[in-house]
């Protein structure tokens, strides 16, 4: 083994042949008076010549140190830097010219380090290229979705050794990779002033003895990472000891670490600022590369300019919203005007009728019920909308807000319009049955005795041949914007030709409402005790609404997007509420199953 002023000398001497000794302190970056003692060391152990060259005793001292491969993360979505990311990964961007991961692989090979693997997950065909054209290995990552990237380390695990960690969407200013390394490190920024980072602490010899999410006027966590083979067996270890624990899915790989820095160590390694680059944000990439927008080949930026009128150089302030269940969603600027941007989620195009929800938004912006809309794509399902400043959550307990959202959907129920497109959910859950079967998702105890249930809440519910009419069928809370001036419904993917029903169902699913608390809904909506029949119609539909998003849940699931604690939730209203919309249609002398054919 090697000391590590030995092995800094000895490296200068490999890359810096005959050079002179002032030479070789400047690269070992020790001082004139080390290299002069340690060259004498090292030429006595055959290490080095009389006249300043490696030896092959020399090289086999190095060899430990030797770097084995790079893994390149490339499979998360980096959510962050929308809208771009919505199209393309990140890593396939052309930043001043060159591909991000292009230009890393090219650095990786001209420090000789030939043994690359890219871990792939979203969009994954975007980087299958890289295998012809640099030799790449490429391993796809069917986790990405579900787990963070600790995921991605596990999948190849086997391949840890001194290996670069690298993230795809990097850029570094001067190649700051090398062919040997001396030992386990994270590459570091010092920031001034407050930072959201991962912040450093640091013991003798650079060792990071601690880690804090945020900090201000310290070290940081950015850019590469280098695990020699020492690292990585106790990281792989502990990796595979706690990977199914259900905490860890969601965790960083270096959240794992930091959890056990008493045996996973990792030097600091100190960056300049500017060597190496990582974009957040669209602005960020654009202070840095100022033509990049004005270049990119983005359908989105093109949507936008063409409904606003405007050039891609006045969209600005960009910043992702982390609402909603299924879609990608922006918020941006132009002028002085906020605005949202809706690109449709993965999975949804088999599920919702862009024209239908189209037609819809036409219709809520005509009644004033949603006045945000401005242009939709009914092929694609697109969409740009005003963005309301200044609204709160929507408040399931309070009065005058329930009053104002079932005032809205009352109108569009009343409002005369009717829509080609139908959507009964009892038919639509039947759909998603129908996906579902073949993947075994439904073969667990209950669902067969909650179906033949719900089968017969829905004869029932369809006996009282009540007309349908327009509406929204997605009518809950992340859904009603409560402003200062108004509320307002948006959001108008599930709409159609429906029972009015459906969304007081859907209304009282999503909400955790007590049986009484449900009927006062009713009672709001009609203004007036509901009439019998009419009741037992509402509650008949609040265990179809409740079915039918709880299969859509199973469906997102089984996509790779859970939607958590909403299933059950809906799983419990469609079983409570069958009984209950049964019994009392029983109260009205309708046929109902016998309870032992139910249980």
């Amino acid at each position: 083994m090697l000391s590590k002023t030995e092995f800094s000398v000895l490296n200068a001497v490999r890359k810096h042949p005959h050079a002179s000794q002032r030479a070789l302190a400047e690269g070992a970056k020790v001082s004139l008076g080390t290299v002069n003692t340690q060259l004498k060391s090292l030429a006595s152990r055959d290490f080095v010549t009389a006249d300043g060259v490696i030896t092959d005793a020399g090289l086999n001292a190095l060899a430990p140190y030797r770097v084995d491969n790079a893994i390149i993360m490339a499979a998360g979505l980096s959510s962050r830097f929308a809208p771009i990311s919505y199209e393309r990964p990140k890593g396939v961007l052309r930043v001043r010219g060159e591909v991000l991961i292009e230009r890393q692989i090219r650095q990786l090979h001209e420090a000789g380090i030939d043994d690359i693997t890219v871990v792939v997950g979203y969009k994954k065909e975007e980087f299958f290229y890289l295998e012809d054209r640099f030799g790449v290995s490429i391993e796809v990552n069917g986790d990405y979705a579900a787990r963070n990237n600790n995921s991605t380390l596990f999948l190849v695990r086997d391949r840890l050794a001194n290996t670069y960690i690298c993230s795809s969407d990097d850029y570094f200013t001067e190649n700051v990779f090398e062919p040997y390394v001396y030992e386990a490190y994270y590459a570091a920024e010092y920031a001034d002033g407050p930072t959201d980072e991962y912040c450093l602490e640091t013991g003798a010899h650079d060792v990071i003895t601690g880690v804090t999410v945020g900090g201000q006027n310290a070290w940081y966590m950015l850019g590469q990472v280098y695990f020699d083979r020492a690292f990585s067996r106790r990281f792989v270890k502990i990796l595979e000891d706690e990977y199914d624990r259900p905490e860890t899915a969601p965790k960083l790989w270096e959240d794992i670490y930091r959890e056990h820095l008493d045996t996973l160590h990792l030097h600091l390694r100190k960056y300049a600022p500017g060597v190496i680059n990582e974009f957040d944000s669209l602005d960020e990439l654009r202070e840095f590369d100022p033509d990049f927008v004005r270049n990119v080949d983005s359908e989105i930026f093109d949507n936008i300019c063409r409904v606003l009128g405007c050039g891609r150089e006045a969209i600005h302030g960009i910043v992702p919203i982390k609402k909603g269940l299924t879609n990608l969603s922006f918020m941006f600027v132009v002028g002085d005007t906020s605005y949202v941007y809706r690109h449709p989620g993965a999975n949804t195009g088999g599920i919702i009728d862009r024209a239908s929800e189209t037609f819809s938004q036409q219709v809520a912006a005509k009644l004033g019920i949603d006045d945000t809309f401005i242009c939709e794509d009914p092929k694609t399902g697109w969409k740009v909308s005003r963005f309301i400043e200044g609204c709160t959550p929507f408040e399931y307990h309070s009065a005058d807000e329930v009053a104002a959202a079932l005032a809205l959907v009352r109108k569009l129920h009343t409002c005369g319009e009717h829509s080609t497109w139908a959507f009964d959910v009892f038919e639509k859950a039947q759909e998603l049955i129908d996906i579902l079967k073949p993947t075994g998702r439904l073969a667990f105890p209950g669902f067969e005795p909650l179906l033949r249930d719900v089968a017969a809440v829905r004869d029932n519910a369809r006996a009282d041949a009540v007309p349908t009419c327009l509406c929204h069928n997605d009518f809950y809370a992340p859904n009603i914007l409560v402003a200062a001036d108004r509320v307002r419904l948006i959001d108008w993917e599930y709409s159609g030709e429906s029972d009015y029903a459906s969304d007081l169902g859907t209304f009282i699913c999503c909400s955790d409402y007590t049986e009484d608390e449900a009927d006062r809904v009713f009672e709001t909506y009609f203004g007036r005790t509901p009439e019998p029949a009419e009741y037992a119609h509402c509650q008949a539909y609040v265990c179809l609404s409740s079915f039918y998003w709880f299969v859509w849940a199973l469906y997102q699931d089984e996509s790779g997007k859970p939607v958590g604690a909403y299933q059950y939730r809906w799983y419990r209203f469609a079983r409570v509420y069958a009984d209950r919309a049964l019994a009392a249609y029983a109260e009205l002398g309708r046929a109902v199953p016998q309870a032992e054919q139910r249980a």
